[in-house]
């Protein structure tokens, strides 16, 4: 990794320039960057990023230069069976911007206008950018999930990336929100209450199956998924979209279909989602433990695993 000049990227009829302001850095730039799967390559990745618009193509109208925006992360044809059906982060021919793009670890980044909200009025840079990976994925995660008032939801690594964002929604939602975190700011985002990662499994564990989670959130993978389970009540519902302590696991099938339990594996979210989330983010907050310059980005990508994170790393531009 290394940071150099490269030309401006190319503005095709239907994109956009933006100058990106803010982009947020996450464990899929870490992976893009380790197994060299980005195209084009050399790469530049960053898969989430907001910024305002310098340049629009001759077929744009959507949006005007001077716009501040937050850019839907999927590439979509708009034409295929799943886009048609509403779920563009499914496309056949599709895939992450900055992985099969480049993406907004840069100060210029090209990208389609119809990946494009406007940010509201007091919407952060940090937000904003938290808005595409972040907030998006736990949202559409938590509508899968089909989360109710009054249900109690689990939300193991509430301090993460996702995890404060699904913190936000289950509290928006109605539901009773218990995190699973060694971070008590936790507490401030909506949950009823914060225990450790023991501490949680031994008082979950130890509960009536009646009394167990409705909704169990996980973005964790192979380390809680055993937990995980062992936290869900009946008729209770696990949904989960990552696997970064691994991805082997086994399932108790008797219990499962014996408390008629679900597991839904979930993935971004929509456009539709998208722009809901967007419209309303004035109501959301983001953590931020440390902003790099973009000078220093490869040190952010580094500290994606330092013991001492507390929150969001972002690189500014």
């Amino acid at each position: 990794m290394e940071v150099k000049e490269v030309d401006s990227p190319y503005i095709g009829r239907n994109d956009v320039l933006i100058e990106v302001k803010m982009a947020g850095v996450n464990p899929v730039d870490g992976f893009t960057v380790l197994s060299g799967i980005g195209d084009p390559m050399p790469h530049i990745p960053g898969v989430e990023f907001a910024g305002k618009i310098k340049e629009v193509g001759r077929e744009v109208s959507n949006v005007n230069i001077g716009d501040r925006v937050t850019v839907y992360n999927r590439v979509y044809d708009a034409s295929c069976k799943l886009c048609n059906a509403g779920q563009e982060m499914l496309c056949v021919r599709g895939g992450l911007l900055g992985t099969i793009t480049n993406g907004g670890f840069a100060e210029e980044v090209s990208v389609p206008a119809m990946n494009l909200e406007k940010i509201p009025e007091g919407v952060s840079w940090e937000l904003a950018a938290s808005l595409p990976v972040a907030a998006l994925t736990p949202f559409h995660a938590l509508k899968r999930a089909n989360l109710n008032e009054g249900e109690k939801l689990v939300v193991f690594g509430a301090s993460g990336n996702t995890g404060m964002f699904g913190v936000q929604f289950g509290d928006q939602i109605g539901a009773n929100v218990y995190a699973v975190s060694s971070k008590k700011w936790v507490t401030n985002l909506g949950a009823k209450e914060v225990f450790g990662y023991k501490e949680a499994v031994k008082r979950l564990e130890e509960a009536t199956d009646r009394s167990k989670a409705d909704v169990v959130l996980n973005s964790i993978g192979e380390k809680t998924w055993e937990n995980s389970l062992n936290t869900l009540g009946v008729n209770g519902r696990l949904v989960f979209f990552g696997a970064l302590t691994g991805q082997d696991v086994t399932l108790p099938l008797s219990s499962i279909y014996g408390k008629q339990q679900q597991i839904i594996g979930s993935t971004g979210g929509t456009r539709k989602e998208f722009k809901e989330l967007v419209s309303n983010s004035n109501s959301l907050t983001v953590k931020v433990w440390k902003v790099y310059d973009l000078e220093d980005g490869v040190e952010a990508l580094k500290s994606l695993n330092s013991p001492e994170r507390d929150g969001r790393i972002m690189i500014r531009s």
